[in-house]
């Protein structure tokens, strides 16, 4: 989750551009494909030429939306679309003497139940990268390396805002999706890394777990995780009552989007009368990030629910929510990993991602851990960036002078001056 001071939050809206582009839930191109069942993971379905005017925003010769053919976190067969970004001028990185294609799969944190919010439909606005310019900043940024950049909707059709599972699968089919545009760009031997912040990164570190199981053909170079979200049940029982309280609805709904019969359980608790009720509490649906952080701000969500806070406590949400909180249960990551994190994270405590990256260190997994002393939450997404782009630089350029091996925790202090000199 990406998180602003709230103040910030409020003035951004005043930023916020309207699209003139059709929303997801009445725009054609994204209708069930007749076809899904007989289609394997990884097939594209459909693609366009991105209707917004996100290659000026983002500085790109060309963008694509790809409909590829995914996996829910049910388990069943489903979809989700992608925007690939062409840079103006391709640059290539050098394999074994043979010159390939370098992509970034990006994860924006978009963070809400509302599929109308999903990147495809607003990567040009202001709103797309969770109220704050720095993701654009930082696909713009790869974009000029000469770098292919992905984008994908990874939370799916239903906007499954938290299921792990099903963000996981989103990010690994849209690289298949991808690779397979043999006519958008030459990608034999291409090199591809990940990157997300917060809940970017949730879908990152997802898609680095289910990697060898589900899609062992996707070979990832690298993954640069920042603020990660380890104990999705922690945050909910913490941001109610604070200013992030919209947090609450948008992860209730989005975990249980792909499951009816916990949906069900959430709507059947919700209250029908007074001023905490199932009307107002499922408007959440409708809202983005903006709009929801504005609505519920201080809020005590579980004064929406006739038990309170025992909803998180019965045996199909909390199913649900333990699956979100098992690093390497569902499998172990195959590529080095740089992770940062803000020591001081007011949202999502550092605590969490220590046990979390402890996890693959104990798995043997390649990790660079950086905890910054300085800053929050949100300021950690600047903070962290240069360290980051360094790191995903050498994968892309496969070069070996310096590499992630072993586990490294290290203890930094890097500050706005370093975040500035990079921006």
């Amino acid at each position: 989750m990406h998180f602003m001071t709230f103040s910030t939050l409020l003035s951004a809206v005043q930023l916020v551009t309207a699209l003139a582009t059709v929303p997801p839930s009445e725009d054609p191109f994204y209708m069930v494909p007749l076809d899904i069942e007989a289609s394997p993971p990884g097939a594209v379905l459909r693609t366009r030429t991105d209707p917004s005017n996100v290659t000026s925003v983002l500085n790109c010769s060309a963008a694509y939306n790809i409909l590829y053919r995914t996996t829910d976190a049910g388990l069943r067969a489903s979809w989700a679309v992608t925007t690939l970004l062409i840079p103006h001028h391709e640059v290539l990185a050098t394999t074994n003497g043979t010159h390939v294609a370098r992509l970034l799969s990006y994860q924006i944190p978009y963070n809400t139940a509302d599929p109308d919010a999903s990147p495809s439909h607003l990567l040009s606005t202001l709103y797309a990268t969770a109220a704050s310019p720095a993701p654009a900043d930082y696909i713009a940024h790869a974009l000029a390396r000469g770098w292919y950049v992905s984008v994908p909707d990874f939370e799916g059709p239903n906007a499954a805002f938290f299921a792990g599972p099903q963000s996981g699968f989103a990010v690994l089919d849209s690289i298949r999706a991808v690779l397979s545009q043999s006519k958008l760009a030459c990608w034999t031997d291409a090199r591809y890394t990940m990157w997300g912040y917060s809940g970017g990164s949730f879908a990152s570190f997802w898609a680095a777990e289910l990697q060898a199981s589900y899609a062992p053909d996707v070979k990832f170079v690298g993954m640069a995780i920042g603020g990660m979200p380890s104990n999705v049940t922690h945050a909910l029982q913490q941001l109610s009552g604070t200013a992030a309280a919209g947090f609450v609805p948008s992860i209730l709904l989005g975990v249980t989007a792909p499951f009816p019969e916990a949906r069900q359980y959430i709507v059947k608790s919700l209250k029908t009368e007074g001023p905490f009720n199932a009307t107002s509490f499922l408007a959440c649906l409708r809202y983005n990030f903006l709009e929801y952080s504005t609505a519920y701000a201080g809020q005590d969500m579980y004064k929406y629910f006739a038990n309170g806070g025992d909803v998180l406590n019965a045996p199909i949400i909390a199913h649900l929510l333990g699956n979100n909180v098992l690093p390497t249960y569902h499998g172990i990551p195959q590529m080095p990993i740089y992770a940062y994190k803000a020591v001081q994270d007011e949202l999502l405590p550092v605590q969490y991602t220590d046990a979390h990256m402890q996890r693959y260190c104990e798995a043997s997994v390649d990790v660079l851990y950086q905890r910054n002393s300085i800053g929050n939450h949100e300021e950690e997404l600047a903070y962290g960036a240069p360290e980051a782009v360094k790191w995903i630089t050498r994968w892309l350029n496969g070069d070996t002078t310096e590499v992630i091996k072993g586990c490294t925790v290290q203890d930094v202090a890097v500050n706005i001056t370093q975040a500035l000199a990079y921006r």
